[in-house]
Order: structure tokens, then C-alpha cells, then sequence
């Protein structure tokens, strides 16, 4: 692929999509101004399953950890033992069942109730407590189901039976108290109508012994008709005691409710109780890492979509692969061919001998790593082999923080020396710690500016080079002037996910500023589902684009 070749190969899901070249277009170039902001993708079905996808290490690992926490808290605190009894109710002839039935399920339910049977027990524990241990059902109008909890089954049988027993006592004991009280209330009122009678006996037999006269004729017949009328209340009421001494119906049916079927324990299962407890903190640390997932995808101000970083940086992005897994480190020798033949470094490296600029003599380029720099140098390291393999007199210069290409060597340390690839040899140019800007073969110094021995070793190195490489990240605290005495193009390269608008906007100006061209943007770890082309203009611009095949 040369650089006359307006076309670029995308690896996408494994496959290739060609694409025109905005540069063939002619007016795609950087842009030299950018906004001060840029507006992101929208929030998609599509965007939160690709955060669902990349986090998965971490809702996994919430899953795991939640179905441990679920299984620890089962032995913690295991689920206690149960055991069921029933109630048949019995209704006197003035009750409505329908209504009743839910007095007495609250009666059965209250702190009152749950003493009663703590007492039987001989249990020391607040009523509260215990009342919460327990749960009363509505079954039918006359038949109510108490379910009680212990931490043994032959415990949970005991506090069942316990309350069926204390439940039946209070409702007795409440009932005769009520006939207590209506008993005594009726002696009183019957007492009193006696006395009554009696009064107004005596006032007759008196006013009758008096002489007769009109006003006592009339005073005689008022205080007979209430005396027939006191009689006659008298009466009733007598009859009322009569009958409320004699037996009450209510009471009888109230004495008459029994235990209808006496506590049996409920099937308890462990094994079932450990499967569903650990399924419980599964799904709870599921949907949680998930949850987390998709809040700090949605809320992250980190680049993914080609656009936005095209944008952003000033630049196309020509070139969008997947998540690279580099393993561990490779050699420039045979390990390093090994890790090229992956699409995602075969893309990278395909793309940035494109933008190598096709001139006679010697060519440079500049490799900048945005953010990770470890792609980027076993891309850089792969190029510069392959031209080593094709017998080109190769110059790869590391400056970059860590010397990242350098590392792939078993010679690490600064300096300029030949290495030894695969049916090839390069020159690994490496600086010292103390040159942090150094210079490069190109003479494009002010005249007093001196040249290190650094820069010297590579200038006599260079002077018979077909290429000059360089990989390089840039530091605002050092600028990136130095960076045009290398070469007069560069390729950035971003790692999706891991640059604000802010850093990526700021590498792209940073570039510009040394006086390099940026001819385009390498992205790695691209979402599958991103379809935005990665153009820096507005759409409008890529009217005459080829279209995609």
C-alpha cells in the first residue's frame, strides 16, 4: 500500500471494509481551530451493551463475589426452622365471621398474645421480638394458620403450639371478662329499678292513708302510673339477668373454639436454602456490577467513537481495531514478527507505512502514543522490521516516557547501537534520562542551539537511513518543537476509552504547534457497534466519498 493509494483497509469483527481516504478528497486536512468543547454520541441500546462488554471482568467479578457473600451469609445466619398449626374459631349468635375472623388474626398478632405464650415457654425475650417470629393466616372465616420460626424444628413445633394455646386462652379470658362486666352492670341497673319500686310503693301507701281530696286523688293516680311503670321496667330487666345468668351463647362458642390440626414441622431443606441464597447474592452482585458498569460508562468523559475523537484531535481517524492483547513483551526478532501477525498490529502497521511520505532519500515519521504506549511501539517495532527484512537501512529512535519500544529489546539501556532482528539489522536509538528533548537528524536548529552526542551518534547513523522512526509522547511541560527535527509527518495513535476531550485536543494542538503534519489517527480498542466514520470536518464535507463496500 503506498502512499498514491487513496484507499485504507478498517479491520472490523475480523474482516476488512475499504473506505476512501478523506485525504483524496483534498480538502480533509487537519483543522488548524477546534471548538472548545465537542458534542459526544448519544446515550444508545447499542453504547451500553458495548460498556456491558468491556466491563465484563468486572460484573463477573461482582457476581462471584456476590454468590460468595450470598453462600457466607446462609452459614452466618442460616434460615430458621418452621412449623404450622391451625385454629377452628367458633362465633356467637351476634359475631359477623367475615369481619371477626381478621379481629381475631390481629389478636393472635399482638404483643399481648405473644407474652402470654413467651410465659408458657419460660422464653425471655421482648415481645416484639418474639411477635415477629411468627405469622398468623386467614384460611376461611373460622379457621386461622399460625406459622412460627426457631432456630430447631422441635422449638418451632413448641412456640406453634404455644401460641395456637395462648391465642384461645386470651379469647376466652376476654370474653368472660366482657360478661364479668355486663353481669355486674345489669345488677346495678336491677338494683336500682327495685329500689325504685320500693319508693314509690311506700309514696302510695302513704298518700292513701291521707284524707281525701282532689290533689291527692290526682297525686295518687301519677304516682301509680309510674309505679306500674317501674314495675314493668323491672321486670325486664329481671328477665335479662334471668338469662344472662343462665348461660351466655357467646361464650359457650368462644370456649368451643379448638386447636383444629396441633403444630407439625414444615419441610426445611439446606441444600435448597444454599442454592437459593447463593443464586440471591449472584443476581444481587449481577445486576450491581452492571449497574456500575453502565453509571460510570454514561458518565465518563472519555472518547470511544471515532468521530469524537477525529474532532478532537484535528485529524481522521483512518484506522479503528479491536482490544489488542499483547501478552508479554516480544523481542524485534522473531517474537516480534510473531505478535504482527494479529489483524489489529497487521492494521496498525499497514497504516502507518501509508503514511510514511513517499520521497527519494531518506523518509521520517513520528509515532505518538496519546495515551498507552505499548501498542503503539510494538507497532512502531513491527514497521521498522519490515523494513529491516526488506534490506532498507532502518532508524528507529525511542523517546518515548519509559522507552516502550526500547523495552521490547533485551538491550535497554540509552544510547545508539545496531540490533539484530530477523534476516535484518536496525539502529535502536535511544536517549539519555537527562536529554528530555532531543535533537534529530534533521538540521532544523537555531544555529546556537548545541547538538548533544546523543543527537550527533544519530545524525552520522541517519545520514545513509531510508527511514528515521520515531516514537514519541508528548509532555505540555517540554513541548514538542523537538519533535520537527525527526520528521515532518505523524500519525497519532488513541486508545479508545481512555482520553478526555481535553488530552486528545490537546495532543492534536501540541502536534501542530512543533510544525508537524498530522496526517491521521490509529484507533485502538474501537467499539464493534461505533458507526461514525471518524472525519474531522462536518459531515457535509464527505460529499464524493466512495462509497463503503
Amino acid at each position: 500500500m503506498t502512499d498514491s493509494d487513496p484507499t485504507v483497509m478498517y479491520p472490523t469483527r475480523g474482516n476488512h471494509r475499504r473506505q476512501t481516504r478523506p485525504d483524496a478528497l483534498g480538502d480533509l486536512h487537519p483543522i488548524e481551530d477546534q471548538p472548545a468543547d465537542v458534542t459526544t454520541g448519544l446515550v444508545s441500546l447499542g453504547f451500553i451493551w458495548a460498556a456491558i462488554g468491556r466491563g465484563a471482568r468486572l460484573w463477573c467479578v461482582m457476581a462471584i463475589v456476590g454468590l460468595l457473600v450470598g453462600v457466607g451469609y446462609y452459614v452466618k445466619f442460616p434460615p430458621a426452622y418452621k412449623a404450622s398449626t391451625s385454629v377452628l374459631l367458633t362465633y356467637g349468635p351476634d359475631e359477623s365471621p367475615a369481619s371477626a375472623v381478621f379481629d381475631s388474626q390481629a389478636i393472635a398478632q399482638s404483643h399481648t398474645v405473644a407474652q402470654l405464650a413467651m410465659d408458657k415457654l419460660g422464653t425471655h425475650q421482648s415481645p416484639g421480638g418474639f411477635a415477629a417470629s411468627y405469622t398468623v393466616a386467614v384460611i376461611t372465616d373460622r379457621v386461622l394458620q399460625i406459622t412460627a420460626s426457631a432456630p430447631s424444628s422441635s422449638e418451632a413445633v413448641s412456640r406453634a403450639n404455644a401460641i395456637a394455646k395462648a391465642f384461645l386462652q386470651f379469647r376466652v379470658r376476654q370474653e368472660k371478662t366482657a360478661q364479668q362486666v355486663l353481669v355486674r352492670s345489669l345488677d346495678q341497673e336491677l338494683e336500682q329499678a327495685t329500689q325504685t319500686v320500693q319508693d314509690l310503693t311506700s309514696q302510695i301507701s302513704r298518700l292513701r292513708a291521707e284524707p281525701s281530696s282532689p290533689s291527692r286523688q290526682a297525686r295518687l293516680k301519677s304516682l301509680q302510673n309510674e309505679h306500674g311503670q317501674a314495675v314493668i321496667n323491672l321486670g325486664v330487666l329481671q328477665q335479662s339477668v334471668a338469662g344472662t345468668q343462665a348461660g351466655n351463647s357467646t361464650l359457650s362458642a368462644v370456649t368451643a373454639s379448638v386447636v383444629l390440626d396441633p403444630a407439625s414441622p414444615l419441610a426445611h431443606s439446606k441444600l435448597k436454602g444454599r442454592l437459593m441464597y447463593a443464586a440471591y447474592g449472584l443476581i444481587v452482585g449481577l445486576l450491581l456490577g452492571i449497574g456500575i458498569v453502565v453509571v460510570r460508562a454514561v458518565v465518563s468523559d472519555k472518547l470511544r467513537r471515532r468521530d469524537d475523537i477525529a474532532r478532537a484531535l484535528g485529524a481522521p481517524v483512518k484506522l479503528s481495531v479491536g482490544a489488542v492483547r499483547l501478552g508479554r513483551r516480544f523481542l524485534p526478532g522473531r517474537r516480534a514478527a510473531d505478535a504482527a501477525d494479529s489483524v489489529e498490529i497487521r492494521g496498525i502497521v499497514a497504516q502507518l507505512r501509508d503514511a510514511v511520505p513517499s520521497r527519494a532519500g531518506r523518509a521520517g515519521l513520528v509515532v505518538i502514543p496519546v495515551d498507552e504506549p505499548d501498542v503503539a511501539a510494538l507497532s512502531a517495532v513491527s514497521l521498522a522490521v519490515k523494513y529491516a527484512q526488506e534490506g532498507r537501512k532502518v532508524v528507529l529512535a525511542d523517546l518515548a516516557g519509559g522507552a516502550a519500544a526500547a523495552a521490547l529489546s533485551d538491550d535497554q539501556g540509552p544510547g545508539v547501537r545496531m540490533v539484530n532482528v530477523q534476516r535484518g539489522r536496525l539502529m535502536l536509538a535511544v536517549p539519555g534520562h537527562d536529554d528530555l528533548a532531543p535533537v534529530g537528524p534533521l538540521d532544523r536548529r537555531p544555529a546556537q542551539a548545541p547538538r548533544s552526542s546523543f543527537s550527533e551518534e544519530v545524525a552520522r547513523g541517519s545520514a545513509s537511513a531510508d527511514l528515521v522512526l520515531t516514537l514519541a509522547t508528548l509532555d505540555p511541560g517540554l513541548g514538542s518543537e523537538h519533535l520537527l527535527t525527526w520528521a515532518d509527518t505523524a500519525v497519532a495513535v488513541v486508545t479508545a476509552g481512555r482520553s478526555s476531550w481535553t488530552r486528545v485536543h490537546a495532543a492534536g494542538e501540541m502536534i501542530r504547534l512543533a510544525g508537524l503534519t498530522l496526517a491521521c489517527a490509529v484507533l485502538v480498542a474501537a467499539d464493534k457497534n461505533d458507526e461514525t466514520l471518524g472525519v474531522a470536518e462536518h459531515p457535509d464535507a464527505l460529499t464524493g466519498i466512495g462509497a463503503i463496500g
